[in-house]
């Protein structure tokens, strides 16, 4: 049935390290899982480089969190407005042996008692990919180590497994500053696609939007990105104020459009900063209100995709009664307007909602090593130590079987959740808190 080159003048002498690292106290078993297959309990460092955090994690095959490393290189892409590819790959290269060697030490492992080292492959920065790769390539040479090539949007979508009891099949909901797409998780390495993004990805239109409001000129949002700033800046605006135009009303898909929600914004704020007479580094008085409006659109279009992504799988019985789950993960899904948005579309439909806390929505090694894991158990795309030659890695890729023009040809119609209660200033934050 289914069938621009930037100019920089910053030295790296001057990037001073920042690391990230954190060791998690508690650690995560699953012990609703059997893996009768594989009684032997196994190790998998995980690498992370597809962008511009440099991550490195080990977790056992029983859904335990060994150790962590991460470096961030945020706050020297915020400078610029935007990442900036040979910068950040140069930043890899520059911490990730230490970021790897935090990992082992945190862990109290040498690398001889790895089993497997899994890396981001695709997709990515080609030049944040390259890194990541030749680096896990040299450890597996080096050590006689399987190598597991890992797709960063499928690691997105089973890091809840090393957490919750979410069976397959799921829906996913991936949204970040790079993605935004909406599949059907048949299995570690099957998926459905459903819908994606025409153009920007939800956190790219946030970024570009927060950068455009010159929120950052603003005390206490030095360093965030775009999206938690707005998100921050959200809660105390009106989300009724600019009636921002919602893309694709007439489109019977779940295929999104950001860039409309991005030039609607834009078309406002250079009215309000004509109004208001703003000049320079001056913030608009109403940008807090720009924020919520924003943040609302943005919430609404994500919501009423996966309306239609729910009917569709219930029309064509691709999700069990008994396995009505939706995972969302990605940077975006750390936003806790959006979560309580969502939560509450899963509610109408007797969906149970999962989103993974926030360090690990975001990208980091963990979420690799975890998909290697999950495929070493289910021994699926292992390369061997003498096999490395065969791995390479890609910038684009897309995430298993498209069955997009079936969505659309289904044309389904749904009455819209209403979402109004859940961006009230007064209720909004006790239903965010509440719902996930």
């Amino acid at each position: 049935m289914f069938a621009g080159r930037v100019a920089c003048k910053m030295t790296f002498s001057m990037c001073r390290p920042f690391y990230k690292f954190t060791l998690r106290k508690r650690l995560f078993q699953h012990k609703w899982m059997t893996f009768a297959t594989n009684t032997n309990i196994s190790k998998i460092l995980g690498i992370e480089t597809s962008c511009d955090d440099t991550g490195c994690g080990i977790v056992s095959t029983d859904g335990k969190l060994l150790g962590e490393g991460l470096f961030s290189q945020q706050k020297y892409h915020t400078e610029f407005g935007g990442i900036i590819p040979p910068i950040a790959k140069s930043l890899h290269k520059e911490h990730i042996d230490n970021v790897v060697n935090d990992a082992l030490k945190s862990s109290s492992l040498d690398i001889s008692q790895i089993d497997g080292v899994a890396v981001t492959v695709k997709p990515g920065l080609q030049l944040s990919l390259a890194v990541g790769v030749e680096y896990a390539k040299k450890l597996c040479s080096q050590y006689k180590k399987p190598l597991i090539p890992i797709h960063h949007m499928e690691a997105h979508a089973l890091t809840i497994r090393m957490l919750e009891k979410v069976d397959f099949p799921f829906l996913v909901l991936l949204i970040s500053g790079g993605h935004s797409l909406i599949a059907v998780v048949k299995s570690v390495d099957s998926f459905l696609l459903l819908g994606k993004s025409y153009d920007d990805a939800p956190g790219e239109a946030l970024d570009k939007i927060a950068r455009r409001l010159k929120v950052f000129n603003l005390e206490g949002m030095e360093g965030l990105s775009g999206g938690k700033a707005i998100e921050m800046l959200a809660e105390q605006g009106n989300y009724n104020a600019f009636l921002l135009g919602e893309p694709l009303l007439h489109q019977k898909d779940c295929d999104f459009s950001f860039a409309g929600v991005k030039n609607s914004a834009r078309q406002f704020i250079i009215e309000q900063e004509e109004t208001f007479s703003i000049e320079g580094d001056q913030v608009l008085p109403t940008v807090n209100d720009l924020c919520a409006s924003t943040q609302f659109v943005i919430a609404k279009h994500l919501c009423r995709r996966i309306q239609r992504a729910i009917a569709f799988c219930q029309l064509n019985q691709l999700i069990p009664n008994d396995k009505q789950s939706l995972v969302v993960s990605g940077g975006v899904a750390a936003n806790k307007a959006i979560k309580a948005a969502l939560w509450k579309v899963c509610q109408a439909y007797g969906y149970s909602l999962h989103v993974p806390p926030p360090q690990l929505c975001t990208d980091n090694g963990v979420m690799i090593a975890w998909n290697g894991a999950e495929r070493w158990i289910a021994n699926k795309g292992i390369v061997s130590h003498e096999q490395l030659a065969s791995v390479d890695f890609q910038g684009k890729a897309e995430l298993g079987e498209d069955i997009r023009a079936e969505v659309a040809k289904a044309s389904i119609k749904c009455k819209w959740i209403p979402l109004n209660d859940i961006f009230e200033n007064k209720s909004s934050s006790g239903l965010i808190q509440g719902s996930v």
